[in-house]
C-alpha cells in the first residue's frame, strides 16, 4: 500500500518582529520577548534543498536515507542529500508581546567583520582553524566558535540524530552545495561551514540573529517569519550562542 503524499506547510500564524536588536547587545537581545497564548505542535519540519517543507510525525535516519513518518499514517524514504535541515518544535505564536521596546528601534546593528584582536572563544585544539578560515571570509572568529561549540562542542566526528556532520554540523545537501567532500575532515568542514556563514551575513547584514537562525532554521524560515522564526530549538539556539558572544570584545556601529 502507498503511503499518503507528504503533507507541507504552508506557513505559521504570528510572525516576529523583522528586527529584534538592543544596545547593550546580546544578553536578552531575544529574552526581551515574551510568549503568550501560544499553541504547541509536536512535530518535526523536515525542509528540502528545494525549500519544499513537511511536517513529519517522526523520522528515522537510516544510513543515507531519511524514513519520513506522517501525521496521518505511513511513511516514505528520501534520499538524505536531498534535505536541507530538519528543525524540531515548531511553535505557533498567537500573540507576542515584546518587553523592550528598544528591540523595534532598529537603530543598532553589530559588527560580525573579522578583527585581528579577537580571538576564538573556548581555547580549543581548532583555534587556528578557525581564526585561519574567519580571517578568509571577514567572519568574527569568536563568533564561528561559538556557533562551533552550540553545533558539536568541537567534535569533529559528530553526527547529529538528524544526519549533521561534522564540526559546523553540515547536512549533506548543505555539505554538497558547498563542495564539502570530507565532512569529518576538520579543514574541509570549517571551510564550508564559514563560507555559508559568509554568504549568510550578505544576505542579512550584521544582524546577528538573523545569520543564526538561517544557519538553524534555514533561510526560508527566516523569510516566511520576517526574523527569527518561532521555533523553541530556534530561539534558544539564538540565545545561546548571543550569550557565549558577549565575551568578546564586541563592537556595535550605527
Amino acid at each position: 500500500m502507498r503511503p499518503a503524499p507528504p503533507q507541507e506547510c504552508s506557513g505559521a500564524r504570528g510572525r516576529f518582529p523583522s528586527r529584534m536588536r538592543r544596545n547593550p547587545f546580546p544578553a536578552a537581545l531575544l529574552a526581551g520577548v515574551l510568549f503568550l497564548s501560544t499553541a504547541v505542535l509536536s512535530a518535526e519540519l523536515i525542509i528540502f534543498e528545494d525549500g519544499r517543507v513537511v511536517k513529519a510525525a517522526g523520522y528515522t535516519l537510516l544510513r543515507d536515507e531519511l524514513e519520513i513518518r506522517l501525521p496521518g499514517g505511513g511513511s516514505y524514504r528520501v534520499d538524505l542529500s536531498r534535505v536541507d535541515r530538519i528543525v524540531d518544535d515548531e511553535v505557533v505564536v498567537d500573540s507576542v508581546v515584546v518587553d523592550d521596546e528598544r528591540l523595534l528601534e532598529g537603530g543598532m546593528t553589530y559588527d560580525l567583520t573579522y578583527k585581528a584582536g579577537v580571538r576564538p572563544l573556548f581555547g580549543s585544539e581548532f583555534d587556528a582553524l578557525i581564526d585561519r578560515e574567519a580571517k578568509k571570509q571577514n567572519i568574527d572568529a569568536s563568533f564561528v566558535a561559538a556557533l562551533i561549540r552550540a553545533e558539536s562542542n568541537f567534535a569533529p566526528r559528530a553526527v547529529s540524530r538528524k544526519g549533521a556532520r561534522g564540526l559546523m554540523q553540515l547536512m549533506p545537501a548543505t555539505a554538497k552545495r558547498l563542495s564539502v567532500r570530507k565532512p569529518f575532515d576538520p579543514a574541509s568542514n570549517v571551510r564550508g561551514g564559514v563560507q555559508y556563514l559568509r554568504e549568510l551575513v550578505d544576505r542579512y547584514g550584521q544582524h546577528p540573529e538573523l545569520v543564526l537562525a538561517a544557519y538553524n532554521a534555514g533561510e526560508g524560515a527566516v523569510a516566511t517569519y520576517g526574523g527569527v522564526p518561532p521555533y523553541r530549538e530556534t530561539i534558544a539556539y539564538v540565545n545561546r550562542i548571543l550569550k557565549w558572544w558577549q565575551s568578546a570584545d564586541l563592537a556595535a556601529v550605527p
